[in-house]
């Protein structure tokens, strides 16, 4: 079973998967920046206002997303389809990185729905913690993905799973009602927020499974060699 780091040696002299590789860094970059002005849309302005188009900048992601695909189809061509792991790899961690770029966007949305900057009752320490979790996770995975550092990826993924968990838990909580301050729209904005920050969370901790598992394990918690 070929894993991340090995198959990375492998694409040193591929000029294509190499530039591939590239893209798909920056698409991360990018989704990260996205998500820094998306959340202060939301919870930090009283009208949705951003300093970033949030939408031009998903095109471009779209456009690196396509671009990944062009180039690996590209490398098996020339090829003959040797090496087909490092490209289906790579263009199953792009998939992540885009659908991160939507839920960037469907905050941004959220923050323009909502009438003023997003408060959530009694779930506030709770949320607060895991919009500094994901933003963390944002900080870390892109130098994990590029050093393909396996004992940092493991360590991240097993870190991180409770954002997950403790989205869900509200979400929950909020369909009980039990916070009867929240007015129903603050209730219904929170629980979409907690399902956008997990579903984020969630990707970035699937491409960190990329580095560690075999490409049939990606998407799925650490595997034994």
């Amino acid at each position: 079973m070929f894993r991340f780091k090995e198959i990375i040696e492998l694409w040193r002299s591929d000029n294509l998967l190499t530039q591939a590789l590239k893209d798909s860094h920056a698409m991360l970059e990018s989704t990260g920046e996205m998500f820094a002005e998306s959340i202060k849309s939301l919870r930090e302005s009283d009208s949705g206002e951003m300093g970033m188009d949030v939408y031009e900048k998903d095109r471009v992601v779209n456009k690196y997303e396509r671009e990944v695909r062009r180039k690996v189809l590209k490398h098996l061509v020339i090829t003959g389809g040797t090496n087909i792991i490092p490209g289906l790899i790579l263009t199953s961690i792009v998939i992540d990185i885009e659908r991160i770029g939507d839920y960037t966007k469907n905050i941004k949305d959220l923050a323009v729905a909502h009438p003023r900057r997003l408060t959530c009752g009694v779930h506030e320490d709770d949320i607060k913690k895991i919009e500094q979790g994901v933003a963390e996770l944002f900080r870390q995975v892109p130098p994990v993905f590029k050093s393909t550092d396996k004992a940092t990826a493991s360590a991240l993924m097993r870190d991180n799973w409770w954002m997950l968990k403790r989205s869900d838990e509200i979400l929950d909580d909020l369909i009980k009602e039990k916070d009867k301050s929240l007015s129903s729209g603050a209730a219904v904005s929170t629980a979409m927020y907690a399902r956008f920050l997990k579903r984020i969370a969630a990707h970035l901790i699937n491409i960190l499974s990329g580095v560690v598992n075999p490409f049939e394990g990606i998407g799925f918690r650490e595997e034994d060699d």
